[in-house]
């Protein structure tokens, strides 16, 4: 049987870029060498394209798979049937593709950029398509569809990063008329918490919506929900189903980046700690959420359920959610029966059938 050529594609032009090196590991770990043959192409910070020659993936978190001798720069043409073009000195080199992995979190990655891309040239993919990861990297997007489906979510308003400078007191003085502190505050264009800020007081909002200014220049403002953070992974195309829920208690303030990645305060228990009914409620409303804005593949939904009444809230979805040895998708999965090798083959599968 004919081995399927997969480009699994890493790194990005992003502030995710050192998260999707370490998705990209893992997934390359898992990724059956007999079944697929695979081409690793990772994208530097300054946007170069290289097929990674090296063997030992645990080059990629620790930066050093740039340097490797064997790597050659490397481009996905947007020419139908023409593949992953490697150069070596004058020789291009041509590599069929018949199914690309974009291990690529934010920027470039999972707004639609290289999904258009992919589209051009003819190529499945695993994840949403265009439009669906546009409005899901867009948080403000994102919440006008799902308002739009009756999906639950926190109360939020819109600020422009350009009225900053001259509107900072009107705009603070809006937001204190509409909620409460604490508040949220988030670019509305990236993902794993990078530019989130939780703000007790009116200092503390300025400096959130001066942070947030550094990353996009959308900023989503949130009503403060105080309840359980859970986390459901989703997988499909038409008929698309739901992992048992987790949940992550942060041990901090708030699931920021540093909770997530760097520092050992975090917990995941899976199953989350609510009961099955509330569980089954917010597995329905994960699957909603994903058809609503019609995501194919994979993403991760986001809730919170409130301590008060156990009520689902509607956080966030991603379309490339992390692959890394910590990350809830692959752990969710695992949970519910499908390990991560099966995962990604069932996962590679789907991307083909979408076309």
């Amino acid at each position: 049987m004919k081995k399927l050529s997969v480009c699994v594609l890493f790194g990005g032009v992003s502030p995710e870029h050192d998260i999707s090196l370490r998705s990209a590991e893992s997934v390359l770990n898992h990724m059956d060498q007999e079944k697929y043959n695979i081409l690793p192409v990772g994208i530097t910070k300054e946007g170069d394209w290289l097929l990674f020659g090296g063997e030992d993936y645990s080059m990629l978190p620790a930066g050093t798979w740039m340097n490797c001798e064997k790597n050659r720069r490397a481009a996905i043409s947007p020419i139908r049937g023409q593949g992953l073009l490697s150069f070596e000195g004058d020789c291009v080199v041509r590599e069929q593709v018949d199914v690309v992995f974009p291990v690529l979190h934010g920027e470039n990655g999972e707004d639609g950029a290289i999904q258009g891309l992919l589209n051009l040239a003819g190529i499945p993919y695993v994840g949403p398509h265009v439009a669906a990861s546009a409005v899901s990297m867009d948080k403000t997007l994102t919440k006008l569809v799902l308002d739009e489906a009756g999906i639950p979510q926190a109360a939020w308003h819109l600020v422009h990063s350009c009225d900053l400078e001259t509107r900072m007191s009107r705009i603070v003085e809006q937001l204190e008329e509409k909620f409460e502190y604490p508040m949220f505050v988030k670019p509305a264009g990236t993902g794993s918490s990078v530019g989130v800020s939780k703000a007790a007081d009116q200092e503390q909002l300025m400096a959130a919506l001066k942070h947030a200014a550094k990353f996009d220049v959308k900023i989503l403002v949130e009503e403060f929900i105080h309840g359980r953070e859970i986390e459901v992974a989703v997988m499909g195309n038409e008929n698309p189903v739901a992992s048992e829920c987790g949940e992550i208690d942060s041990g901090a303030e708030f699931y920021d980046y540093d909770a997530k990645y760097i520092t050992d305060t975090s917990t995941a228990y899976i199953p989350a700690r609510i009961s099955p009914e509330v569980g089954e409620r917010v597995r329905e409303l994960a699957v909603k959420a994903y058809k609503a804005i019609g995501c194919e593949g994979m993403s991760r939904v986001d809730f919170f359920v409130t301590y008060e009444d156990d009520r689902p809230v509607f956080n966030e979805i991603n379309t490339i959610p992390g692959f890394t040895s910590i990350s809830m998708y692959p752990k969710l999965f695992d949970y519910s029966g499908i390990p991560f090798a099966q995962l990604l083959d069932e996962l590679l599968e789907l991307a083909v059938e979408a076309g």
